[in-house]
């Protein structure tokens, strides 16, 4: 399952590690993130835990970017 979150972030270096942290977080099959649409669209893996593996892509993406939001 594919969903789309907005997102806020300062810049596209910012967009892409965000990108890249959310790769690594267990139950993320893909994930995109478009800076200049402020969007992050995330494929989960089959049975994983939506809110659970969202709640994980926020701590990662906090982690290298700690100003950034995502509206989940």
């Amino acid at each position: 399952m594919k969903k789309t979150y907005k997102i806020e972030v300062d810049c596209a270096n910012c967009a892409n590690l965000m990108e890249e942290a959310a790769k690594k977080v267990e139950g993320v099959a893909s994930c995109t993130v478009n800076f200049m649409a402020l969007k992050m669209i995330v494929e989960f893996a089959e049975g994983a835990d939506e809110k659970a593996v969202m709640k994980n892509v926020v701590k990662a993406c906090k982690k290298v970017e700690d100003d950034c939001e995502i509206y989940v």
